[in-house]
């Protein structure tokens, strides 16, 4: 498996995921209470698996092996992805504010909630969109069979040292139960 399938691979968990904050920023929105456990699993599924995962993949060995096959950083689909990762990170911290005071009971809070899940879920479609049809297709076009090889024992050195053995597991789990609870 090249690196770039496995990171198409978690694109289609990420995007899942997607549907299941904009289903439950809806059900905010109207007004419904939200299972607690729910938030926190799509928080940390965020935060966890988005961030120190996938992203710390891209960015800590996909990107630097770009830029080693003659990629530059700047003026490129590599700091457009930069840049949308740190605003994404930006946004989830928002959305982690909107849902402590949702939680909290605060009454503008289902507004800040829907707000921002609307915009982390616009911004991560696109950038999937650019990665899976731009970004990728250069990578492989780029990336020596032997350099892909050790980006994808990295990537795997990364997740048992970033999220723990048995997590990708759990984060799967979770994203069934999510899927039955709120798009079935």
């Amino acid at each position: 498996m090249k690196a770039t399938d496995e990171l198409k691979k978690e694109h289609e968990g990420i995007k899942l995921m997607l549907r299941v904050l904009q289903a439950v920023a809806g059900k905010v929105n109207l007004g419904d209470r939200v299972n607690p456990e729910h938030i926190d699993g799509i928080l940390e599924f965020l935060s966890i698996f988005v961030d120190k995962c996938h992203h710390a993949k891209e960015e800590e060995f996909l990107f630097p092996a770009l830029e080693a096959a003659g990629m530059p950083r700047e003026g490129s689909p590599i700091g457009v992805m930069l840049a949308e990762h740190a605003e994404s990170r930006q946004i989830v911290a928002r959305l982690k504010d909107a849902f402590a005071a949702y939680r909290s009971g605060r009454e503008s809070a289902s507004l800040e909630v829907s707000k921002t899940a609307g915009e982390y879920i616009g911004l991560l479609s696109r950038h999937i969109d650019k990665e899976n049809g731009v970004l990728f297709p250069m990578a492989d076009g780029r990336i020596e069979a032997a350099d892909d090889d050790r980006l994808v024992v990295r990537f795997e050195e990364l997740e048992r040292e970033r999220i723990g053995h048995g997590k990708q597991e759990e984060f799967h789990a979770l994203l069934a139960r999510l899927e039955n609870a709120y798009l079935t």
